[in-house]
């Protein structure tokens, strides 16, 4: 059950970067307006989760990929924010889905946690 929650994880950030590419827009909306390079920063980021989700598969590279997807998953925080700001300061009827996301990021950190952690995944 571990392996394949692994290859979910893996599954969903490759996916999720791929998004970044195709729904450049909602990205973009939800950028902390703080932030230098919009553009850049999602590509970047897009790229980032699709490499952490590659890196994830074979056995190597599994640690160094989970620590990479734990900073990655920290770093994008306030995007995630910054995303929940601006749903109710729209009063946008899809705020409860920034609300979820916020949680949701703490459950995908402590989920690249377990393959930092676990051994038996390491091999």
């Amino acid at each position: 059950m571990k392996t394949i929650l692994l290859y979910i994880l893996a599954i969903f950030l490759i996916f999720a970067g791929i998004n970044h590419f195709l729904n450049v827009d909602f990205y973009e909306r939800i950028m902390p307006p703080y932030l230098p390079s919009h553009l850049l920063l999602i590509y970047v980021s897009g790229l980032a989760e699709i490499i952490c989700g590659a890196l994830l598969f074979p056995i190597t590279t599994r640690r160094l990929a989970a620590w990479l997807t734990i900073v990655l998953l920290i770093v994008i925080f306030p995007a995630n924010i910054q995303m929940l700001v601006n749903y109710k300061n729209e009063h946008n009827p899809l705020l409860w889905i920034a609300v979820l996301r916020l949680p949701f990021q703490f459950v995908l950190i402590y989920w690249a946690w377990l393959f930092v952690r676990r051994k038996k995944f390491l091999k």
